[in-house]
């Protein structure tokens, strides 16, 4: 879009603010509110903002930075149409005040990403799945972990969640955001709402656009919307299945597919695959960026938790969904433990960039594995040579601190300020004393 384009959209639509958004690197929005009076300035001059205050952006010293518009990504909020302030929003890229741009910031250390790909000659598509819980509000206002249905998969007449969900789609649809399904998950509460395909930056700007929509509509029903992986225990967590695929830089030809392979895989596509499974632990600290991500990551929840691959087995980490003739540009291989929490910016580039690493060293695939994978145990992995995902938040951290590759991806600065803040999250959640040790302990002793 161009800028004469872009206000005469803003002017027709009578825009009267507009959220300029980007992310931290914990994968947080944020955003700058400037009237549409300011736009086209904020187009030619940027929107400048003092980084120091935003998670792992930059030191009291060099504190100022600016923002410079994509205006591709400016949409109308669909919800503020009908009020007087009608607002818009537009995605953008964090520069430093010598106009490079800034290391640490996750979309664009995603685009660098993409560029080495491309250099590569692969254009990666991502298509990730969002599961997330919908919560009551009780009537202080308090958020408490209660499902607000009693609904399993796919239930209609049970699903009290099922025009939420339409009306969450109604308003993705005016974003320009191309839902393809929507439906209850298996555990009560549990929603999921999928969408096609895309260039991968684009899917990332999609997730951080997707979840700012569904808690805004969430509230409209005086309701909680919740990424988080694992808010009730002993019931299914969410996750965030990432399809991925690599094609050729014209988009014609999808490279992970050969009529011959096995489950129709190209060696690129097993190369690809074989560099994720080894590595995979490191890459645990950015898909399951938190304390209670490894709630979910435990046997007996449909989260995967052991290193290997399939198609039959849903169970697998990585999964090669069937392909039914005529469909072939739809093969790719899913990866199934991210969870929602993850800055897709940063998820996106460590997993191409370990992908990547598999095609470059042409590592060798193992054996693909079709038993159900949830019925092992460590001892019956151990004996077949599968490894498991990382145990816990530090376990990844220690991980990362020693992958080379996937630190390449994201910049010494940014692995640096993750390892800080994600020890720091550790080391509190380590010291904390929690409502089950004082149930267990407290009268017993």
């Amino acid at each position: 879009m161009t800028k004469k384009e872009l206000l005469a959209l803003a002017k027709g639509q009578k825009v009267e603010f507009i959220n300029v958004l980007f992310t931290d690197i914990l994968g947080v929005l944020k955003g700058i509110t400037i009237p549409a009076s300011k736009l086209e300035d904020a187009i030619e001059q940027n929107v400048w903002f003092d980084g120091s205050s935003i998670e792992g952006f930059a030191r009291i010293s060099e504190s100022d930075m600016y923002l410079k518009l994509d205006l591709d990504t400016f949409k109308i909020i669909p919800w503020s149409k009908s009020t007087r302030a009608v607002t818009a929003l537009i995605i953008a890229d964090v520069f430093m005040p010598d106009g490079s741009p800034f290391e640490g910031d996750p979309r664009g250390i995603l685009k660098r990403q993409l560029e080495i790909a491309k250099k590569m000659g692969y254009a990666f598509n991502t298509g990730p799945e969002l599961e997330f819980f919908l919560f009551k509000k009780s009537e202080d206002g308090t958020l408490h972990a209660l499902p607000h249905d009693s609904a399993g998969y796919f239930d209609q007449a049970s699903d009290l969640g099922t025009e939420i969900r339409k009306e969450m789609t109604f308003a993705l649809h005016e974003l320009g955001i191309d839902v393809e399904a929507l439906h209850h998950e298996v555990a009560v509460g549990q929603h999921e709402i999928d969408f096609k395909y895309d260039n991968a930056l684009k899917c990332a700007d999609i997730v951080m656009m997707m979840k700012y929509t569904l808690k805004s509509i969430a509230m409209k029903y005086d309701l909680h919307c919740t990424f988080m992986p694992k808010p009730i225990a002993g019931i299914n967590g969410s996750g965030m299945h990432v399809h991925q695929s690599l094609f050729s830089l014209d988009g014609k030809k999808n490279l992970m597919h050969d009529p011959k392979g096995e489950y129709q895989l190209s060696d690129l596509a097993k190369q690809y695959s074989a560099g994720q499974l080894v590595h995979i632990r490191a890459m645990n600290a950015i898909l399951n960026p938190t304390v209670n991500s490894y709630k979910r990551l435990v046997v007996g929840y449909e989260a995967p938790v052991y290193v290997a691959w399939g198609q039959r087995n849903r169970s697998a980490l990585i999964r090669i969904p069937r392909i039914t003739k005529g469909r072939e540009k739809a093969v790719r291989a899913e990866l199934r433990c991210p969870d929602p929490t993850a800055n897709p910016y940063l998820a996106f580039a460590v997993m191409l960039a370990s992908g990547l690493d598999g095609i470059k060293k042409k590592m060798k695939a193992p054996a693909p594995v079709e038993e159900n994978i949830f019925e092992f145990t460590d001892e019956t992995a151990a004996a077949r040579g599968i490894t498991t995902v990382a145990k816990n938040l530090m376990d990844a951290i220690e991980e990362l601190k020693k992958d080379k590759v996937v630190q390449e991806a994201l910049g010494t600065f940014t692995v640096d300020k993750l390892v800080e803040a994600k020890t720091a999250e550790w080391d509190s959640y380590r010291l904390s004393v929690t409502q089950w040790e004082l149930d267990r302990y407290l009268e017993v002793y």
